[in-house]
């Protein structure tokens, strides 16, 4: 038995190695940011939790930076520190997860760290290590899962560039079985792996296993150009968690292929093609809705923000101001009062929808916008009748905009 520390324990692949470790009899201790944090933590602090670890597991990784938690940060220098805090530890070996590509003169940000700190472990001494180089990895509660799922579940599924961009697929639980095989490793560790399938495919092949995993019927690719593509991207970057960035674009444009055999001989048999690993995970109807409100909550999101925008707009000054003060006097509200009431409403409108447009804290936004719609439904109560009854029903829309406002904070949660 081995006892192993995982960085990163709290993600997709973190949990999937906890649990196949865990099964094969280890002591596993897998951990977030909140338990090792590789950017912040001193390196004394570092030195501590590592202490009395047979072995490390890296499995910390962003695909998109996020304020001082940048690419750069995480797989560069907080590899770097985890090397250092290892050695200083004792500990003796360290499985680090790259990824395929991974180059210092790498197409993409995400690979250039990667490659970077693959170039720091090669070089470094009085530790051994194992770099992992997984493709796409598949399995429940995967991104690219989520991602090719959702293109699956589409009324019409969205081809992806030109459709013919390839991957190699590996299923996450042969990831997790090369771990186990690699922590009970006699001898020194391999240094790299290549982490594939058995086969490439076109991302199109991907989608279309997905959606029989599924149970969805086989339907016909909507061609998407690669330019309104690269919009999507720039838009999901710029405004945070949207379904792709330019990142994961160019890495699956550039391609993601390698050769199997390496993998199959430390595994000690074939890795298992991608329908054949699914089939052993039925899916069930909670991964068909999340398929289908992959798109959904993005757009959701961004709806409700361009809504709460704009009302904020047209209550400054877009929309008549003497109809504005006319409405509040309804309502009982008059002078400076009024004043307040309106440019105080316009300001949290507008507020809370470039908070929800940029993603800052979704769930706490939309507490907020429910509170500040109740209040208003309440004000409005004295309103005359056609306020209520009128065929547009403008009152009686704060129910569904309060509904639709669960949702988001639901799925954003």
């Amino acid at each position: 038995m081995t006892s192993v520390l995982i960085i990163g324990g709290r993600g997709f692949i973190g949990r999937h190695l906890a649990a196949a470790l865990t099964t094969a009899g280890h002591r596993v201790t897998a951990v977030g940011r909140d338990g090792v944090d590789l950017i912040r933590d001193s390196e004394a602090d570092l030195v501590a939790k590592l202490a009395g670890h047979g072995l490390v597991v890296n499995a910390a990784g962003l695909v998109r930076s996020r304020g001082a938690d940048s690419m750069a940060a995480v797989h560069a220098e907080g590899t770097e520190r985890l090397i250092r805090a290892c050695r200083t530890a004792a500990v003796p070996k360290l499985i680090h997860l790259s990824a395929l590509g991974a180059a210092p003169d790498g197409q993409t940000a995400y690979q250039r760290t990667k490659g970077h700190a693959e170039a720091v472990l090669a070089a470094s001494t009085g530790l051994d290590w194992c770099v992992l180089r997984p493709s796409v990895v598949i399995g429940r509660g995967g991104a690219s899962t989520a991602l090719f799922s959702a293109l699956a579940a589409l009324p019409l599924p969205i081809r992806i560039g030109p459709g013919t961009w390839t991957v190699q697929p590996v299923h996450v639980d042969d990831l997790a079985a090369l771990v186990v095989r690699l922590v009970s490793w006699v001898g020194p560790l391999p240094r790299f792996i290549d982490v594939v399938g058995p086969e490439p495919m076109s991302t199109d092949t991907l989608t279309m296993i997905l959606g029989a995993w599924l149970n969805l019927p086989s339907r016909r690719f909507l061609a998407v150009p690669e330019a309104l593509l690269d919009v999507v991207s720039i838009l999901g970057e710029r405004l945070k968690g949207g379904p792709v960035n330019r990142e994961t674009l160019a890495m699956l444009q550039a391609g993601n292929t390698a050769g199997s055999a390496p993998f199959a001989d430390i595994l000690g048999r074939v890795p298992q093609a991608v329908p054949q690993a699914l089939a052993r995970h039925p899916a069930s109807d909670a991964d068909r809705l999340h398929a289908r409100l992959f798109f959904v909550r993005t757009v959701l999101r961004w709806s409700l923000a361009l809504l709460w925008i704009v009302t904020g707009l047209l209550s400054f000054g877009l929309y008549p101001l003497a109809d504005s003060y006319r409405l509040l006097g309804s309502m009982g509200l008059d002078g400076p009062l009024a004043t307040l009431a309106l440019f105080g409403g316009a300001g949290l409108d507008l507020t809370l929808g470039f908070l929800l447009l940029i993603g800052w804290c979704p769930a706490a936004v939309g507490g907020v916008m429910l509170a500040s719609v109740a209040a208003f439904s309440l004000l409005a109560a004295g309103l005359p009748a056609e306020h209520w009854t009128h065929p547009f029903a403008p009152l009686l829309k704060n129910l569904p905009i309060a509904a639709a406002t669960l949702a988001m904070m639901a799925m954003e949660s």
